[in-house]
């Protein structure tokens, strides 16, 4: 069940979020209406060369990874949210504690992944 979570996490907040993100740099329009950070980003996006525009998207990939990664750790208590409190989270699957194993798991499948390409 964990493992399942765990592998979840990176298919739909990393895989799905980084297709959307080639996707709309490589197809969206500027107009009058376009958010001027999306502006910024597209205008940056667009004047890199293509070997560049992989590694800014290796980049933000690497990014949601940590911080997906960080979160669990805090859920499973390996990162103290504040040392003066002693707040301990927990996440229970279908009513089971996750044993505090989310973020190792997380990242064991990671590197599967990249050893795999």
């Amino acid at each position: 069940m964990n493992e399942m979570f765990a592998k979840s996490l990176y298919d739909l907040i990393v895989r799905e979020n980084l297709e959307d993100y080639k996707n709309l740099y490589k197809t969206a329009v500027v107009d009058a209406k376009t958010d001027p950070y999306y502006k910024d980003a597209l205008n940056l996006y667009n004047s890199l060369p293509e070997d560049k525009r992989k590694i800014l998207l290796k980049i933000i990939e690497q990014t949601m990874v940590d911080t997906i990664s960080s979160i669990l750790g805090i859920i499973d208590g390996s990162i103290p949210v504040n040392e003066k409190d002693s707040v301990e989270p927990k996440l229970f699957l279908n009513s089971m504690d996750t044993e505090g194993e989310l973020q190792d798991l997380f990242l064991e499948h990671v590197e599967e992944l990249e050893n795999n390409k």
